[in-house]
């Protein structure tokens, strides 16, 4: 490792992006860098060029960049749980509303829900839109259907009518199924069933995806890279914090510029709070405390309150646990989308609340606003370490910590 690594400055890093609940190829992120990073080097001035990647393995891509007067070699891989999420969505009409009362009760029953409330209204009103507007659904398609049925009976016989009412019924809320692209409610349904299935416990394929992730990390800590970085949005932040937990603990990083590369962790967009909340989240609550608490490693946690979908500015660790003695990690800062994006922009996304979930992976095209040292392409491709690049920030002033959380027992 050279001197100019040891302050900041690198030439080689690996990333790792861990997406949220999200059912899409992986090959969706690729696309969104591309054109985004283009984006983002034209406006600030700097190059950076895609490629494929060079050797076999799980799916990536290499960024050759020019930032900051240095040249810099990035390789990205997508940590692909993406085949687990479509297979939580297959469910049948009648198992998407069973999930709907459960997931409901599992949140009000055990009183995450009011706890939850106390943070941030905006992703308390994402989780209450899909149960609402499914329950909507189900009204119209009730009511379309008895019209259908009452109109047969009244011609026919009520007998005839019934398996028209059933079939209308069944049709409707067929349709909107189909049409979810649109409102996204019944996908967002099954994301928060999955996570409340267990009462905050993760399911045994998806700790047994995590386990092959910290392998894969692990791996790449033992390579010629300056800086690991693991990038975790929205419930992707969650597993990080577990995985690198787990790491850690077993020693898998180095603990001095000598032995190895940085490892940094970038949790944008962050639902935490979700999972945390709940009752048996105990290995979740345990390895938040772990983590904020390590010098092994770097953790800046990025959100925005124009983010109605995250838990923005909200400490993670600390409105789930009791702050642990000996706390600094993660450092929270607000990507603050109405100063980093220009007016217009702003006036275009304000309303467009999924693709303002993403907006951490994106271009911000309002150069003078603050904070300006949010890039995601300077912070992946750029040549200073996460720790370096925000070394000298101070939290922001809005920040949450209060611990809200009923439960704060811990695995």
């Amino acid at each position: 490792m050279t001197e100019s690594t040891q302050i900041g400055g690198i030439t080689r890093r690996k990333v790792f992006y861990l997406p949220g609940y999200d059912p899409f190829h992986p090959r969706r992120y690729r696309e969104l860098y591309r054109k985004e990073g283009a984006a983002q080097a034209a406006l600030s001035g700097y190059a950076l060029a895609l490629q494929p990647k060079k050797a076999g393995g799980p799916y990536g891509w290499q960024v050759q960049a020019q930032i900051e007067g240095a040249d810099v070699t990035a390789d990205i891989e997508v940590l692909v749980w993406s085949d687990i999420v479509k297979g939580s969505m297959s469910e049948t009409i009648p198992a998407t509303y069973l999930q709907l009362f459960r997931t409901s009760w599992a949140y009000i029953g055990s009183g995450a829900l009011f706890r939850l409330m106390r943070l941030r209204k905006g992703p308390m009103i994402a989780a209450l839109y899909p149960i609402v507007f499914l329950l909507l659904q189900l009204a119209l398609a009730l009511a379309l259907g008895w019209l259908g049925f009452a109109l047969v009976a009244h011609y026919l016989h009520w007998a005839t009518g019934l398996p028209v009412w059933g079939a209308l019924t069944w049709g409707v809320l067929n349709w909107f199924r189909k049409k979810d692209n649109k409102v996204f409610a019944w996908y967002l349904m099954h994301d928060y069933a999955y996570s409340a299935q267990f009462k905050g416990a993760n399911p045994p394929e998806l700790e047994a995806r995590m386990f092959d992730f910290g392998k894969q990390i692990q791996a790449a800590l033992r390579e010629d890279y300056d800086e690991v970085l693991v990038v975790g949005h929205s419930s992707g932040a969650h597993l990080g914090v577990s995985i690198l937990a787990d790491l850690l603990r077993q020693g898998g990083a180095g603990h001095g510029p000598d032995q190895g590369p940085k490892l940094s962790f970038l949790s944008l967009g962050q639902v935490v709070p979700m999972v945390s909340f709940l009752p048996d989240a105990r290995r979740l609550r345990a390895d938040l405390a772990f983590l904020s608490t390590q010098d092994q490693i770097t953790w800046i946690d990025v959100t925005a309150p124009g983010d109605g979908c995250a838990f923005a500015l909200c400490d993670p660790v600390s409105v789930s646990v009791t702050p642990p003695e000996g706390k600094r990690w993660p450092l929270v800062l607000s990507a603050a989308f109405t100063q980093t994006l220009t007016p217009g922009r702003w006036r275009e996304l304000r309303r467009r609340w999924f693709r303002l979930h993403f907006q951490y992976l994106c271009a911000f095209d309002n150069l003078t606003g603050a904070p300006g040292e949010y890039d995601y392409f300077r912070i992946t491709a750029g040549p200073q370490t996460l720790g370096a690049r925000f070394k000298n920030r101070q939290p922001s002033k809005s920040r949450i910590e209060q611990t809200l959380n009923r439960y704060r027992t811990i695995a």
